[in-house]
């Protein structure tokens, strides 16, 4: 049989092209020569369709004056960013790093004093108050014609941005930087650091870059420089989206200390903007205020925004404490910024007066702003780094205490009993004339899971003065809990003590005085928490059982992350962060008329999640400290799996009644962020999966509840929920 080969159109077309070459070539013809290999073609991915971008300079030169840069845009994967044009969001900005002098003092005695090196720009504009941008009644503002330095826009320029077609660009400057006498006159000096920047905002991206270069040598290395803090400092309280500035265009402090410099201003509030001066005026926030004749008045530091949004920085609350502990955002050492120890060389008042405030108090009233005039090392007054670390020494000195606690003991009417002391980075017993008997140590079981609930030991009952126990004559004090029943149980169990014991110090006063342990009977002491660790163990019957190792609680939060930006003093109680062995999930409930039903928890983790700072987008607070969706600014990796404590029992206030209500473990839990804005629908839902939010009592909740929260809401979806 023959067979039948079916041949599409386009085969034939293919076959017969193939046939008629044969049939040239076999008659002599020839197929020419080869054609000339074609560029190879570039990979990357438009700029338009990027989910990360990163620019990065990678040359620059100066000729008379004119500025021109080279530089490439890459995504996360090192891959080219093709396709940018000078009509996307493109900006550049140049400044030079200038030595600057001041002429200080009085006419006819003026001295012309040092005020080391700032960046100046050379890109500036003059403006004058907008009226409509002031609120009526506004105070604390003195609106006056400022200068602000600008950058300049690649979209009003046709040939300056020159794209290379494989993911390097390069452009030239619109502004000629040796002809800068408008409204500013700059003199380019070819031998001065001169920083190139760049700002380039996408919908959803923004990538900053900057290019420090001595023009004079092309070195980009062993040249001035100012880097004296580095972001990463602010990102341990700030979130980085937070520090998205300007409409989210700025994010790199190189970029912002370049335009916010010392001849720059807010014409509504006559405030500078100088990168030195803001940053430390807002940081002192509501604890701003200036000296006057009359006694200290309010000084808050505001700018009003472009299109006449007000920022009130006097509401600003620094959780940095003690404030003058520089080293929270001036870090040194290992992995600091190349010139850190700037902030200590005594060369510029800015800082001084944007904390302190012009007249930083009543001996001052009068004196004027040349701050380093009298306060330098071995000068008149105590230079910052003096006078700030005499303010740190007794922080610094309690750091280096111990509690010791000894002869743990339940007594014969089954009461708690401990002796306690405590002592100096030598390990020798601290008098207790310099301990604050006033202060107090803290008790607590079941400290690996829950504490004791309210109704078994209020946190009242297990906290005690050491006023309250016996002061021996060894400088120890013996305390016993006598409004404190311990369980049926307690054998076995973890026990916690912690202290919350204070050390008494002098204030330091004037001069250069020393601060040292003072006895807590003097006048005019401070007092300091003792920074030591709770002291963790199990009971036997009478005595700690020395062969069981205490139980560890899970970890739910990293308290270094807290202590990173709280420091030493979180709210009260200061030795650390251990919040949740008073506020339990059921301690009583605090009024406040604000709140649905005028009843609050007072819980850790409420407390924690409402806290202002810790940011609600949801809530309109909007301070944006941090992003209180992103759960990982304080949680540990493994803090927020549901279903890891079902007898926890949570007291909330009913909504509309303020009632006390009590609601199941991972109800509680969630509540603790969500209670505010809960609806019946979420009700409805939570009691579908055996969810308690009306419980008349603990024991109600231990026997209604059955919660599944956890078989959905695993971890993975909770964290993608919330945002990461």
């Amino acid at each position: 049989m023959m067979k039948t080969i079916t041949v599409s159109p386009a085969t034939k077309a293919v076959l017969s092209a193939g046939l008629i070459a044969f049939a040239l070539t076999g008659c002599g013809g020839s197929d020419g020569t080869n054609g000339e290999d074609g560029p190879d073609g570039i990979i990357g991915v438009n700029i338009d369709a990027t989910s990360t971008l990163k620019a990065t300079f990678t040359d620059a030169s100066i000729v008379d004056g004119k500025v021109s840069v080279a530089f490439n845009l890459k995504n996360a994967n090192g891959v080219a960013v093709l396709g940018l044009t000078k009509d996307h969001d493109l900006r550049f900005g140049i400044a030079q790093l200038t030595p600057v002098t001041e002429m200080v003092g009085t006419e006819g005695a003026k001295v012309e004093v040092d005020r080391g090196y700032q960046w100046q720009s050379y890109i500036n504009s003059a403006k004058q108050p907008n009226a409509s941008w002031i609120a009526d009644g506004e105070t604390n503002i003195s609106p006056s014609a400022q200068y602000q330095a600008e950058v300049e826009a690649a979209s009003k320029c046709v040939d300056c941005l020159v794209d290379n077609l494989d993911g390097s660009y390069s452009y030239t400057f619109q502004t000629n930087i040796a002809q800068v006498t408008d409204p500013i006159s700059i003199t380019y000096q070819a031998d001065d650091t001169q920083r190139i920047t760049l700002e380039l905002k996408q919908p959803l991206i923004t990538a900053n870059a900057h290019y420090d270069f001595q023009p004079s040598t092309g070195l980009t290395e062993g040249i001035a420089s100012r880097d004296v803090v580095s972001i990463t400092a602010c990102y341990t309280c700030h979130q980085p989206e937070s520090l998205a500035l300007h409409g989210g265009r700025r994010i790199d402090l190189e970029n912002c200390a370049s335009c916010h410099t010392a001849t720059s201003g807010d014409p509504e509030t006559g405030n500078s903007v100088d990168f030195t001066y803001m940053i430390h005026a807002i940081h002192k926030g509501q604890d701003r205020v200036t000296s006057t004749a009359d006694g200290e008045v309010a000084a808050p530091y505001k700018v009003i925004g472009y299109g006449g949004g007000l920022h009130d920085y006097g509401k600003v609350m620094y959780p940095q404490k003690p404030a003058a502990d520089c080293s929270a955002c001036h870090v040194e050492g290992t992995n600091a910024p190349k010139d850190a120890a700037l902030f200590n060389a005594n060369k510029s008042d800015t800082a001084c007066i944007a904390c302190h405030t012009e007249l930083a108090s009543q001996q001052h009233v009068g004196v004027g702003t040349n701050c380093t005039s009298c306060h330098v090392e071995e000068g008149y007054g105590r230079s910052a780094k003096e006078a700030h670390g005499d303010v740190m020494k007794a922080y610094n000195e309690t750091q280096t205490m111990k509690v010791v606690f000894s002869d743990v003991t339940v007594t014969a009417d089954n009461k708690f009993s401990t002796n306690v002391s405590f002592t100096d980075a030598s390990g020798q017993i601290l008098p207790a004339e310099y301990i604050d008997d006033g202060s107090r140590i803290v008790m607590a079981w079941d400290s690996d899971k829950n504490y004791p609930t309210y109704q078994d030991a209020s946190y009242s009952n297990r906290r005690i003065k050491l006023s309250e126990g016996t002061a021996n004559t060894d400088n120890s004090w013996t305390l016993v809990w006598d409004k404190v029943t311990l369980p049926t149980d307690y054998v076995g169990k973890t026990f916690e003590l912690w202290s919350a014991v204070t050390a008494c110090f002098n204030h330091g006063g004037y001069g250069r005085p020393e601060v040292k342990l003072t006895a807590c009977s003097a006048d005019d002491i401070q007092t300091v928490e003792i920074k030591s660790e709770p002291y963790h163990f199990v009971m036997a019957a009478s005595v700690i059982d020395d062969s069981q190792t205490a139980a560890v609680r899970r970890n739910i939060i990293n308290t270094q992350r807290c202590q990173g930006c709280h420091n030493q003093e979180v709210y009260h109680y200061d030795n650390g962060v251990n919040c949740q062995t008073c506020h339990t999930a059921d301690k009583t409930l605090k009024t406040d008329n604000t709140y649905p039903g005028g009843k609050k928890s007072t819980s850790f983790a409420f407390k924690a999640h409402s806290a202002e700072g810790h940011y609600l987008k949801h809530a309109g607070v909007e301070s944006g400290t941090v992003l209180k969706t992103d759960c990982k600014t304080c949680h540990t990796a493994d803090g927020i799996q549901l279903g890891r404590a079902a007898d926890r029992v949570w007291r909330y206030g009913d909504i509309e009644t303020g009632a006390d209500v009590w609601m199941s473990s991972d109800t509680g839990a969630c509540l603790s962020c969500h209670q505010k804005y809960r609806t019946d629908a979420t009700v409805s839902h939570i009691e579908s999966n055996g969810g308690i939010v009306d419980g008349m009592s603990e024991d109600d909740v231990h026997t209604r509840a059955s919660e599944i929260c956890s078989t959905c809401h695993t971890v993975e979806r909770v964290t993608k929920t919330h945002g990461f």
